[in-house]
């Protein structure tokens, strides 16, 4: 029997899977999506990440498999997506439901099943529990409930495995100790055990918090154009306060984090989070304040051809892959929206045509192009700097500085 199956092969179940097989457990990775599970099959990744390959390296010595077939297994790592429906901001737990109730077909007695993926809070008490309990399953004997909420980000992930904390919710406390024990197995950060709600809660409350700044620093942004003021220099000069910490102000929040969770909170606490709509609304506003500022520059510049617009980056953050919900997507969509089209856009890590006009040439794109709008700062950018010296820019990540460079 094999100890672990870890179900969902995305962004963060796949790496789980990897480090669990590096650290010597016995692993199989279920997704049933069967040209992703043929293609780690074969030997080949299904998606860039700084340090993946030697991780899937040591994985397969191990004797990592794949498959998409739910096996008997002593433990169940549940990594399936969890977006929100978006006319009421709730929770979408079908994908947690059918992975529970797959489980559930195949499971032995004992089974511990550890839900991974993030869920708002009363998750595993409004759906996950009565399923179980529906199907005649006593939790507590016949299978334990978990939640362990993932703590990583693309660009990042095999450090932050190893060494961000974890809380690890439970019925049992006992349980908690052996899900705790598995994942010392490769992870080096406090681990702290408590309730399953309060797990739930903590991990949206995190993305929260983040959310709410980066809408504090995107509104200063805003407020600073408005009056002509310099928002970085003035970041900068709050920042030399001693409790103070503003972020830096985007284009948008993009990601499977910071731009869903707070969803959660507001579907499920409607009349109790005025700031945390706030926020939502303001971050969600940014891509459309980014074409407001492409509008300003090309009235001033008396460009009238939107197909001179170039966007460098399509990804939600730098030297990633991860497209889910950018904000240079968002920004197109708004255009195509108005019946705008013909700007041009590139990525060098998004290898896949996903939008019209999208370039895979560096140079093509620059010499196509009048306005450089950067929308992420990939290291490709920054060390290319120069390259944008005989073009207008909108740099919305302020990463340069020449002469005459336009900011949000």
């Amino acid at each position: 029997m094999k100890n672990i199956n870890v179900i969902g092969l995305g962004y963060i179940g796949l790496p789980t899977a990897l480090m669990f097989a590096k650290s010597g457990v016995n692993v199989i990775g279920v997704d049933y999506n069967i040209e992703l599970v043929n293609s780690l099959k074969s030997g080949k990744l299904t998606f860039e990440e700084d340090g993946l390959d030697e991780l899937f390296a040591k994985a397969l010595s191990n004797g990592i498999e794949f498959s998409n077939e739910y096996s008997q297994s002593e433990i169940y790592i549940v990594a399936v997506p969890t977006p929100y429906v978006k006319e009421s901001k709730k929770i979408d737990p079908s994908y947690v439901i059918s992975a529970v109730n797959s489980v559930l077909d195949v499971c032995v007695k004992g089974a511990i099943i550890c839900i991974e993926s993030t869920i708002s809070p009363g998750t595993i008490d409004r759906f996950v529990r009565p399923i179980i309990e529906e199907r005649g399953f006593i939790i507590g004997q016949d299978v334990h409930l978990v939640h362990t909420p993932e703590r990583i980000i693309p660009g990042n992930m095999i450090y932050e495995l190893e060494h961000n904390s974890r809380t690890i919710g439970c019925d049992d406390n006992e349980i908690g100790e052996k899900v705790k024990e598995l994942y010392s197995s490769f992870c080096k950060g406090e681990m702290i055990i408590t309730d399953i709600r309060s797990a739930e809660m903590s991990k949206v409350v995190e993305n929260t918090f983040r959310d709410i700044n980066i809408a504090f620093a995107n509104e200063l942004a805003k407020i600073c154009r408005q009056d002509n003021m310099d928002v970085y220099e003035i970041i900068k000069t709050a920042n030399m306060h001693p409790r103070v910490n503003i972020l830096q102000p985007g284009p948008g929040v993009g990601g499977h984090c910071i731009s869903v969770d707070p969803w959660f909170l507001v579907g499920d606490y409607p009349s109790l989070t005025n700031l945390i709509w706030e926020a939502r609304k303001i971050n969600d506003s940014m891509p459309n304040f980014v074409l407001g500022r492409i509008r300003q520059i090309m009235k001033e510049h008396n460009i009238h051809d939107v197909s001179k617009v170039g966007l460098y980056g399509l990804t939600y953050k730098e030297n990633v892959d991860d497209t889910r919900e950018s904000p240079t997507l968002q920004l197109l969509e708004a255009m195509d929206e108005h019946l705008a089209f013909g700007i041009k856009s590139y990525d060098p890590f998004v290898k896949e045509m996903i939008v019209e006009g999208q370039y895979h040439n560096f140079d093509e794109f620059m010499n196509d192009v009048e306005i450089v709008v950067i929308m992420v700062s990939h290291n490709e950018i920054k060390e290319n700097i120069e390259c944008l010296k005989d073009k207008i820019i909108l740099d919305t990540r302020n990463i340069c500085h020449l002469p005459g460079t336009y900011k949000l």
